[in-house]
């Protein structure tokens, strides 16, 4: 079977060169790739993600004009991409009728903002073609966020909105936001992604602070979720290790993690979800700093660990 399959690829890459209707006739008789008609190669793209598709629409022509296909293209969008077509950056004489599905999916494939100030961020995942969703801390509340005393705004290129919120030092710490989206259906992740201590670039090398870093040990902080349709979603997290200070080998100090808050489902009849999420720690006899905040993900849930880590930097 092996061997069978080898000589195919090998009959089928040649007859690119080619007309790949030759190639039956250019090989004595013998079948190859070139042979196949473009609509059964469609048919099996159905089955196959974007990226093997591209490869794959290397052999011949036949996969070539497979690989371009609306049909094939089509399958790979969300169910509801034509509620997302108003997002994409056409120019004055293009509209989305006169794109091919693959072009669309090229376009809803890069990060598009979806509101006014650009701090909120949608794409679809090139592999699954599922909706991420990424929100900066620029577009959710922060307590004291106006008084440098206790946060400031740092630019960075460890976020993908070129800015993060840093805490110094505050008493009641709490963090909300908020998103109204037409999510298609499926099961969906919202995930935190903090950082413990200060981060700057010293001769080429990425170097920590921990100056300000204190109070996440003593008191978890509490991660709230909930949605237009009643679902509700909370855990509680020490951000810090106890008895641990920058000397140690404290796994959650100087590295960006992924809080995760916990899932919310989207029925195929909602056509806008609205989510409300949050993160607080309003216990005010311990003051607390050191706290880096970039940004919200919220992203499907089958997404495997690779891929998900991929998507969420």
């Amino acid at each position: 079977m092996g061997a069978s399959l080898s000589n195919l690829t090998t009959e089928g890459t040649s007859s690119s060169n080619g007309d790949s209707s030759s190639s039956s006739s250019s090989s004595g008789g013998r079948i190859g790739l070139g042979d196949i008609p473009e609509s059964c190669v469609a048919c099996v793209f159905m089955y196959l993600t974007p990226p093997e598709i591209c490869n794959l629409a290397r052999l011949n022509r036949a996969f070539r004009g497979a690989a371009s296909s609306d049909s094939v293209w089509e399958s790979k969008l969300p169910s509801n991409y034509q509620n997302l077509l108003h997002l994409l950056p056409l120019s004055n004489t293009t509209t989305s009728s006169s794109l091919s599905k693959k072009d669309i999916f090229a376009l809803l494939s890069r990060p598009l903002p979806f509101d006014d100030q650009g701090n909120k961020d949608i794409w679809l995942d090139r592999v699954t073609g599922g909706v991420c969703m990424s929100i900066s801390a620029k577009a959710m509340a922060i307590t004291g966020i106006e008084d440098r005393r206790y946060w400031n705004w740092i630019s960075t290129d460890e976020s993908r909105f070129h800015v993060i919120a840093y805490l110094q030092q505050i008493w009641w710490f709490e963090v909300d936001g908020a998103v109204k989206f037409p999510f298609p259906a499926g099961v969906y992740t919202l995930s935190f992604r903090l950082h413990l201590g200060r981060f700057s670039r010293r001769l080429g090398r990425r170097v920590c602070s921990f100056e300000h870093t204190h109070g996440w040990e003593i008191k978890p902080v509490r991660f709230e979720l909930s949605t237009s349709d009643g679902q509700q979603a909370s855990c509680e997290v020490c951000l810090d290790e106890p008895d641990c200070d920058d000397t140690c080998s404290n796994h959650k100090r100087g590295c960006w993690i992924d809080y995760k808050v916990g899932e919310f489902v989207v029925k195929e009849s909602e056509p806008m979800t609205e989510v409300r999420f949050s993160m607080k720690q309003i216990d005010c006899t311990h003051s607390k700093g050191g706290l880096c905040v970039d940004a919200v993900f919220i992203i499907p849930s089958g997404l495997k660990g690779r891929r998900r880590r991929d998507i969420m930097k």
